[in-house]
């Protein structure tokens, strides 16, 4: 079911006249209510749009401790996340280090061995090496005891995380969170990478011993991995974060990196034309696969490296890697849906799907916990066995469910969880494994959520197909980049005749429809084609009429440039 957005209320409409009707429309959606809002969203500027990073809470004393390391040449260790905000964010103070001439060490823990976050063996190792420093990227806000630890062996902590602190915050030399409470800062929602950019940014008009050997503006060549973390982390696009997104996407491609240059081509994508959904659908996926199905050092090195040859090497690696990963997930994905038909027909499903298995990989299950979400339209919990026996899982929402509220809802089942609405992840009690389903499903009832998906998909406007033009594309580009909190227009179109319906990929997973136009075709895809719309797909035939809600974009695949249609629905 898909419904028009209503138009824009006559008096916001007059405050955004400096605009055509469709471009107001778009802005009021998006909460802009005046002309110096669309300025500002329109016309990000990194001179006007970005706060002093100094405004942060105990920000001054973070810059003021690592210049004092940076002068005394202390040894000083970056402990970073391993996932797609934590490797980037690692990268930002790799490169500002190396480039001062800094005596340092970057750490990443190993996710199935390790686990998320600051532990106690890894600050021990980093004591015996001599480190004084530890700067946290992405992580250290709930990791109290091997923080405790670090100060126990002489070692201060700089904690740089954008997580939600618990009821204590880690006793650290400073900890630097814009969500801590009585925080100072304007912007809350910067993700890892950006908060450690913020601490360069701080550290550089602190200054230090050889600070004068720093080109003025250097700090913006290390928006394309301040870029990336901003938009494979999904925090949303709005104010600095659409500033760092935007500025991200132009450093990304013109970037001299000589390991984003060999993960294109092992991708087959034109860096110069690298766009946000080429970051969340092709180079975050690659860094994740490196600790998903391996070491995430191995992501670190390919954008830290200056070795075209080890550049190659890495990224053939996680090319690899990301195979693997894909095959792995999916053989998952099919052992749920076989385990699913074996207990339930379809119309008999459980409010909540919650299953695991020791031997699925917990690093794999968020992606597969998505695919099963999408699938069967109810919230996924599966869980998995870590190498260190512990049992761990992933959540995800079908779009009603706060993911969250019901983990928080089912008592004495984790040791612990997190998450937001949408999704989460979690540790398992060993004696909660074998009720795990039942704790979860009284749980969900007890919630009484209300049900939402009945609401009807939002158009922004109808289009007809002879309007969707490389034209029109390139107006909406003007609210580009997209993602959470500036989601892409979306387009009904009626009555569209069909003129070739074509399955493709190893599963013929995909769809791809021809639709007619004076004189021409236009491409319309759907990566993934499932329930409803696979459905509606398979019934069309070559001279068939669809109603189908659409973004348009443009495919760069194997260095085209051209006009296509995404596929959201088809009626």
């Amino acid at each position: 079911m898909v419904a028009l957005h209503n138009p824009i209320d006559e008096k916001l409409r007059e405050k955004l006249s400096a605009y055509d009707d469709l471009i107001a429309a778009l802005l009021a959606r998006r909460g802009v209510t005046n002309a110096a809002g669309a300025e500002t969203f329109l016309n990000p500027s990194y001179e006007n749009h970005l706060h002093n990073p100094m405004q942060m809470k105990n920000m001054p004393e973070a810059a003021a401790r690592l210049a004092a390391a940076i002068d005394a040449g202390e040894y000083i260790a970056v402990w970073s996340d391993y996932d797609a905000d934590g490797i980037p964010g690692a990268v930002v103070l790799y490169d500002f280090l190396k480039k001062i001439g800094a005596h340092f060490t970057n750490y990443i823990p190993h996710r199935h061995l390790e686990g998320y976050g600051v532990n106690n063996d890894g600050v021990e190792k980093l004591a015996a090496l001599g480190v004084t420093l530890i700067i946290t990227v992405d992580s250290g806000i709930t990791d109290m005891e091997p923080i405790a630890r670090a100060k126990e062996l002489g070692i201060d902590v700089i904690v740089t995380d954008h997580h939600e602190p618990g009821e204590k915050l880690p006793d650290a030399l400073a900890v630097v969170d814009p969500k801590q409470k009585d925080e100072t800062y304007p912007f809350r929602e910067l993700c890892g990478a950006g908060l450690a950019w913020k601490l360069v940014v701080a550290v550089l008009a602190h200054g230090f011993v050889g600070r004068e050997n720093i080109p003025e503006g250097w700090e913006k060549w290390l928006l394309d991995m301040v870029g990336i973390a901003t938009i494979a982390d999904m925090v949303s696009l709005v104010g600095e974060n659409r500033v760092l997104a935007r500025y991200g996407l132009l450093v990304l491609r013109k970037s001299p990196r000589v390991g984003l240059a060999a993960l294109c081509r092992a991708m087959r994508a034109q860096q110069r034309t690298l766009t946000e959904d080429d970051i969340g659908f092709m180079i975050a996926p690659r860094i994740n696969a490196a600790s998903r199905m391996g070491d995430p050092v191995d992501a670190f090195r390919l954008f830290a490296t200056d070795d075209p040859n080890e550049a190659d090497a890495l990224a053939k690696k996680l090319e690899a890697a990301n195979r693997r990963r894909r095959s792995a997930s999916a053989a998952i994905t099919r052992a749920v849906h076989a385990r699913l038909a074996e207990r339930f027909a379809r119309e008999n499903l459980p409010s909540v799907i919650a299953i695991g298995d020791p031997q699925w990989s917990p690093a794999l299950l968020g992606i597969v916990a998505s695919s099963v979400a999408s699938e069967y339209d109810r919230p996924v919990l599966l869980w998995g066995r870590e190498a260190t026996q512990e049992i761990k899982g992933s959540c995800r929402s079908e779009g009603s469910t706060h993911m969250l509220d019901l983990m928080n809802a089912a008592e004495d089942t984790f040791v612990r969880c997190g998450g937001h609405a949408a999704a989460g992840g979690f540790t398992i009690r060993s004696d909660a494994v074998f009720s795990f389903e039942e704790r979860l499903l009284k749980a969900h009832k007890a919630l009484s959520q209300e049900v939402t998906d009945s609401l009807p998909m939002r158009a922004d406007a109808e289009l007809l197909i002879e309007d969707a033009t490389s034209a029109l594309l390139l107006r909406l580009e003007q609210l580009a980049p997209f993602g959470e909190g500036n989601s892409k227009p979306s387009w009904l179109l009626r009555e569209v005749a069909v003129e070739k319906v074509l399955w493709f990929g190893k599963n013929e997973e995909h769809l791809k429809l021809a639709l007619a136009r004076a004189g021409s075709t236009l491409e319309a895809v759907a990566f993934f084609a499932k329930r409803d719309l696979r459905t509606r797909a398979e019934g069309l035939a070559r001279g068939a009429r669809v109603t189908m809600l659409v973004h348009l974009e443009r495919d760069t695949f194997l260095h085209k440039n051209t006009l296509r249609l995404r596929i959201l629905s088809l009626a």
